[in-house]
């Protein structure tokens, strides 16, 4: 079986956002649904619903992206392109990735960048390299049902994204 290229979806951001969120490349479901973290086991709107203190959850999309909007968080992912078989990291092959370390110039409010996952965070780092003063990157645990953490421990690791919004 021939792994059919995925192509990521746009960032989700207003011009003053302060926090980035990226993840690697979206999961079969949010391509099809054209939705960030739209699988249902995906733990990602709970998580950082957690770590900024409102529920995200029963919100739709379309109110969840307000709210981050309101909080100045933005969504993106690291890769804008791959070949890959399923939804998992593990599969992603042939690689064009997103031009984030524009992010910086783009949007110069903000102050922090978080690497949803490892594949992101060593993807993300290594096109970002040295981070300007002022600006933080992050590593979180993985929101995917992949990582199959406790949520607790998840949410402890994401809670540092409270102090950027």
């Amino acid at each position: 079986m021939i792994a059919e290229r995925r192509i990521g979806l746009p960032p989700v951001a207003r011009s003053n956002a302060r926090l980035f969120i990226l993840g690697s490349l979206p999961g079969d479901a949010s391509l099809a649904a054209q939705r960030y973290y739209a699988h249902p086991t995906n733990q990602f709107w709970r998580l950082l619903g957690s770590a900024i203190g409102e529920d995200l959850t029963p919100l739709s999309y379309d109110q969840r992206l307000g709210r981050l909007a309101e909080r100045r968080i933005g969504l993106w992912d690291v890769i804008a392109s791959a070949a890959r078989r399923g939804s998992l990291d593990q599969a992603i092959r042939d690689v064009e990735h997103n031009r984030i370390e524009h992010l910086l110039h783009d949007f110069p409010e903000v102050r922090a960048i978080a690497f949803n996952g490892s594949t992101a965070a060593a993807a993300g780092r290594k096109l970002i390299g040295e981070p300007p003063d002022g600006i933080c990157l992050i590593d979180l645990p993985s929101s995917s049902a992949a990582n199959t953490s406790p949520f607790a421990e998840k949410a402890a690791g994401w809670a540092v994204l409270g102090e950027f919004v």
